[in-house]
């Protein structure tokens, strides 16, 4: 037979054994590690490793696995005495209980500065720093000078960055820092050899943590534009943050152990409770979410909230990109005549994410979801139920938060919280107008539904 060029294409059945062999490994991971996936995400998976093998098999392998082995996870005892069905759901997946704190909330990017810096200067022995990104900017160097100081007074301080967000800090930072005799590891380094699980799971949290007893954590990046602003961004976003003491911090402080141990290679030290402080006035329960955790936690927290809510569901967040769990849920509550109200920006700094939002802002619109377009950035996550409970913090209403990224908030029990978020939000959403669900062109419908299939991945 003449040679046309061609004999290097497998031939048909060297094809379907690489289709058979592509789907096997799927089956056989996916039922080893027992995980639950979203039908859109499964289906998105078949297919892409049915029509490309050669290509998505190495993909699914890099990136596809979702739940990991939590490292060093110990089973809490219930208590079951907070009479609350979201404490009682939350201690259910061997998550702390709810404690007694004292809380600030910050009202803007200045509140949240001083408090950071609080929290910074209050260490006595040990501050535990964990964000996504540390900007390259004035703001960004203010804190890196000021953890290099503590390490240098004889704290103990550990700073703990996200390997995608490391990428935007030069190297000779890091150098600064570990000269200071700041503790430093990467999570899950975008280049590294070293297998540290899939790349595409990356760590959102964002928490300071002094001597076990102390939180600052919400929303923030430690760069200009979510406090007061900076040379890219001279208006800084709107962000929302909060600082306090008690259980909560205690809490938080052991998951910041594990993810630390997850990054370094260590074993997960155990942390003495401190010594007894004054009880505070408010309930707090501190909330992680990821893949480290044995069920989708805050996802599982809002969907159940959507059912119980009976007068209202407020919520802000930079980015929408529901599951199909939740945005029915968001659906049937406000048939149910909840009043559902989403402050979301007009333009966030993900346009990609803008662009699929619409199909789900379409059909919950129709259906009573009231969204608020906002005329500037706000990358604030908060979510209130009724005015039985609020939660804050990192977690975004889109797929990679709620199901990829490991994520935490806090969740709020106590009226002054609740209101005081509550009110945050409705202020802030009076400047955005009503979205208006329009009937999308032939073009645009297929490119959407073609980029969701790749929406768990945003």
């Amino acid at each position: 037979m003449p040679n046309n060029g061609l004999d290097w294409l497998p031939s048909p059945s060297q094809h379907f054994l690489v289709v058979a062999v592509a789907l096997l490994v799927y089956v056989l991971t996916t039922r080893a590690r027992r995980e639950h996936r979203a039908p859109t995400t499964a289906i998105a998976w078949v297919m892409a490793l049915l029509l490309m093998p050669y290509v998505m098999l190495p993909m699914y392998l890099l990136f596809g696995q979702r739940k990991l082995r939590p490292a060093g996870h110990v089973r809490l005892p219930r208590t079951g005495a907070h009479g609350h069905w979201a404490a009682e759901l939350i201690e259910s997946f061997d998550l702390a209980p709810p404690s007694a704190c004292d809380i600030r909330m910050h009202a803007d990017g200045v509140a949240a500065r001083d408090a950071l810096w609080e929290v910074i200067e209050g260490a006595r022995t040990r501050l535990d720093i964990g964000t996504f990104i540390i900007g390259n900017d004035p703001f960004g160097h203010d804190v890196l000078e000021r953890l290099a100081r503590r390490s240098r007074d004889g704290v103990q301080v550990r700073v703990l960055l996200d390997g995608f967000g490391a990428l935007q800090l030069p190297r000779g930072h890091f150098a600064e820092l570990r000269a200071a005799g700041v503790q430093v590891s990467v999570f899950r380094p975008v280049f590294s050899l070293r297998r540290t699980g899939p790349r595409n799971l990356r760590n959102h949290r964002k928490l300071a943590v002094a001597d076990n007893v102390w939180l600052w954590s919400g929303g923030r990046n430690l760069a200009g534009e979510y406090f007061c602003g900076n040379a890219a961004h001279p208006q800084a976003w709107r962000d929302l943050s909060f600082d306090l003491r008690g259980g909560a911090a205690l809490a938080a402080a052991r998951q910041f152990e594990q993810d630390w141990a997850s990054a370094s290679g260590r074993i997960v030290q155990s942390l003495d409770a401190p010594a007894p402080m004054p009880p505070g006035e408010h309930m707090a329960q501190y909330l992680p979410s990821g893949p480290d955790q044995t069920e989708d936690t805050a996802m599982a927290l809002l969907i159940d909230a959507c059912f119980r809510a009976e007068h209202r569901l407020l919520a802000i967040t930079p980015y929408f990109v529901p599951s199909d769990g939740l945005r029915d849920a968001l659906r049937l509550a406000a048939r149910r005549g909840v009043q559902v109200t989403i402050a979301i920006p007009q333009k966030s700094n993900h346009p990609l994410a803008d662009f699929v939002r619409t199909r789900a802002m379409r059909d919950l619109a129709r259906a009573g979801v009231i969204f608020r377009m906002l005329p500037f950035m706000a990358h604030a996550k908060a979510v209130v139920m009724d005015d039985s409970l609020a939660l804050c913090g990192s977690i975004n209403l889109d797929g990679r938060s709620l199901l990829l990224n490991h994520e935490s908030a806090v969740v709020f029990y106590d009226e002054q919280q609740i209101e005081w978020l509550a009110q945050w939000i409705e202020s802030t959403a009076s400047a955005g107008e009503t979205f208006r669900a329009r009937t999308p062109g032939l073009g645009r419908d297929i490119a959407e539904g073609l980029v969701l299939t790749l929406a768990f991945q945003l």
